[in-house]
Formats: C-alpha cells, structure tokens, sequence
C-alpha cells in the first residue's frame, strides 16, 4: 500500500492506493497549517480506513514546483517515515499529477498545468499528449496569468489551482484556451498517488538523501 503526500501549494492532500483502489483521499485549503495538520490527516487516513503505518510499503510525496516551505515539510515528513519504516520513496513532479487528472480531449494536443506560484503569477508546465496521456515537454517556468494567455496561441487545456483572476483571465481566449470546471481542475492526491505507484512497480525509486523539490525557473514561455 502506497501513501501519498501533497503540500506543494496551501492546498494539503493525503491518498492511500493499492494498485487497484483509492482507499482514501482527503484534501484542503490548509493555509500555512502543513506542520500542524500533515501528520495528523495521515493518522486520521489510516485509522478510518483500518490501516496502520506499518501496512505502508511505499511513500509517493509531490515534488513541486510550489511554497517552498510547503514542499520542505512535505518532503521531510515523507523522507523521515520512508527512512524510519524501510519503505520506497517516490517523488512526482506536483504538475505532472494535475496533467493526469484531464485526459487529453479531442483537438487539443497542448496542456498547460498550472498552480500558484505567489505574487500574482503561476507556475506553468508545457505537455504534449501523446497515446491517450500527457507528456512533459520543459521544465516548469513561472509567469503572469497575462503572459500564459499571450503564450497560447493554438488550441490549449489550462488546468489546475488558479486564482479566480487568473481563471477569468484565461476565460476571456476562448477561442484557443478550454479551462475545465473547478472540480476537473482540483489537485488530487489520489492522482499523485497513481504515478508515484506506477514508478515504484518500474522500480523508479529515489534516495531519501537527493531527493530535492523542483525550483521554478523564470524564461521565456514556450508557446503550446
């Protein structure tokens, strides 16, 4: 059983999968509570699904982009108990799992995965769909809501955590941007989860010692 952690933005998500169900998944606006909130929402998973951690084989935690003190207790807390439990350790880009929560649709080959990047921008990572799923094509770079929508310029999905401002921006480029509902666009742990045990049965592990979060880069958008 694989548990997955997610406190890349104030968003907080926990999942616990198997390979065949989600058997749990909870997540919220937790503001600057990770410390407080991450170890007993874990608890509380596994107490109501009738698990304990040393049901655990795997952990699965969201690498960023993000708050940077966000991914530090993250990437703490699921190090501390990979390391203390013998258990895998998977990291998973945090927008790789909002790409795989939209299956590309049909004439838009491009996705732009976003999530809050502070001061008014997002961060933003470029993917190509390819055989039903998304693949990346760059590194994530920070920019403008503003700036996203002048970088679209052919048929693009925009999904993910976004400010209401940024959504009503995007909005108005109809022609070139579709932006799913709100409930398509959530950050799911139960996604993040799927990845990370996907890479752990290829054997993808990570040392507890390297694993690091992305860090945003600022450059020039690629256009989708």
């Amino acid at each position: 059983m694989l548990l997955a952690l997610d406190t890349s933005t104030t968003q907080i998500g926990v999942a616990l999968y198997d390979g065949v169900r989600v058997l749990a998944e909870a997540y919220w606006q937790s503001g600057r509570r990770h410390t407080q909130e991450l170890a007993p929402l874990v608890a509380q998973v596994l107490e109501h699904t009738g698990f304990s951690i040393n049901d655990l084989q795997a952990v699965g935690v969201a690498l960023g982009p993000g708050s940077f003190t966000g991914l530090r207790i993250g990437l703490a807390f699921a190090k501390g108990l990979a390391v203390a439990r013998g258990l895998a350790l998977v990291g998973v880009p945090t927008l790789d799992a909002v790409a795989a929560a939209v299956p590309p649709p049909e004439g838009f080959p491009a996705l732009a995965a976003v999530l809050p990047a502070g001061r008014g921008r997002l961060a933003v990572g470029w993917y190509t769909a390819a055989e039903g799923r998304w693949e990346s094509r760059d590194k994530p770079h920070t920019m403008t809501a503003e700036a996203l929508a002048q970088a679209i310029r052919s048929p693009t999905l925009v999904c993910g955590e976004m400010p209401p401002q940024a959504r009503t921006r995007l909005a108005r480029k109809y022609k070139n941007v579709r932006l799913p509902s709100p409930a398509r666009c959530a950050r799911r742990p139960a996604f993040l989860a799927e990845l990370a045990w996907a890479r752990w049965q290829q054997g993808q592990t990570d040392p507890a010692a390297s694993l690091a979060p992305i860090y945003l880069h600022t450059g020039t958008p690629i256009p989708a």
